[in-house]
């Protein structure tokens, strides 16, 4: 069975746009792959390091978010990155692999520094993909589902694994990544992608009435003054969000709406309504599952517990496998 590592940084609840662009395929995918997730909590630390007290509860509240829309502990791994200490001396092999002209050529990284005010990056924050890739190889993950600003992420991790192979031995897998299929979704904003650090976004926790507020303060199409004026679908977020969210019994209303907006014959208010009832069906059974575990506090440790165990027992396979390839294994 084929291994997949993929997961997130806990530094706040998961939204809509997680859901499409990798949570989605995560809960298919665990039911035909040996599947790793990580809660990458080292990584927070390359672009706020001195945030750490909220770790334990993001921790928790993502833990929730990850079990409330249908990953199954019983059939995927769920990890705490930093009680791994051999990804770190793994990455610290990778690093010496990796020249720094290749990190600082990454597409995201003026992105992140952008994005967190930072001017000059840190050793870490340069050094991210190098720590991804120990965090993907560890557990010789073959498969990689992820957002489409993180497959760069992913090539960089192929190419490491190939210099390890080239330079050692064949040891490592080059992992491919799957997009999902709406690899990102358009912020509440109407910027193009939803992002925590902005705030456009509508949390999988959120409860009935912030979706409401949310959806109704909703951007839709600036050139559309009155109700009678013809309006865009294409670059629409109210409408993406209802193809992306819609159930198929919802196929045939919102078909509707898309003819009578586009000829003038509905308002904005009429179609963010019938949004706000898409979205609060999609979240209805989320929201059940996450209260029914949010009870289970002492499952949830467990969970958590075992998860680490496992992923630090192949972690240790792996590092014994490099540090032999590299005659590292002094004592054996």
């Amino acid at each position: 069975m084929k291994r997949i590592l993929t997961g997130d940084r806990p530094t706040g609840k998961l939204h809509l746009g997680h859901f499409v662009g990798s949570l989605a395929n995560r809960v298919k995918l665990q039911r035909e792959y040996e599947c790793f997730f990580i809660i990458a909590d080292l990584h927070t630390l390359t672009t706020k390091p001195e945030q750490t007290s909220s770790l334990k509860e993001n921790i928790y509240q993502m833990v929730l978010d990850y079990l409330s829309i249908g990953i199954d502990p019983k059939k995927a791994t769920i990890y705490i990155q930093s009680q791994i200490p051999e990804v770190t001396e793994l990455a610290v092999i990778f690093g010496n692999l990796t020249t720094v002209p290749r990190l600082e050529r990454m597409p995201t990284l003026k992105d992140v520094m952008r994005d967190a005010d930072i001017k000059i990056p840190s050793y870490g924050l340069l050094g991210y993909p190098v720590l991804q890739a120990a965090d993907i190889l560890m557990v010789k993950g073959e498969l990689v589902p992820v957002g489409k600003d993180q497959v760069s992420h992913i090539e960089v991790t192929r190419e490491i694994a190939r210099d390890f192979n080239r330079t050692y031995e064949a040891i490592f897998p080059e992992p491919k990544p799957l997009v999902g299929e709406i690899p990102t979704l358009p912020g509440t904003d109407g910027a193009m992608k939803m992002s925590k650090s902005v705030g456009n976004v509508i949390n999988l926790s959120d409860s009935p009435e912030e979706v409401e507020k949310k959806v109704m303060s909703m951007y839709t199409d600036p050139t559309r003054i009155r109700v009678t004026d013809p309006g865009h679908i294409e670059g629409n977020p109210v409408f993406t969000y209802l193809d992306a969210f819609g159930s198929e019994s919802d196929r045939e209303q919102i078909t509707k709406y898309e003819e009578l907006y586009r000829t003038g014959q509905v308002g904005d208010i009429e179609v963010k309504k019938y949004l706000v009832k898409v979205l609060n069906n999609f979240l209805d059974p989320i929201r059940k599952k996450r209260t029914e575990y949010a009870n289970q506090p002492e499952l949830m440790e467990k969970i958590l517990k075992e998860g680490t165990e496992k992923a630090r027992t192949e972690a240790q396979k792996t590092l014994e496998e490099v540090k032999k390839a590299m005659k590292l294994d002094y004592f054996h």
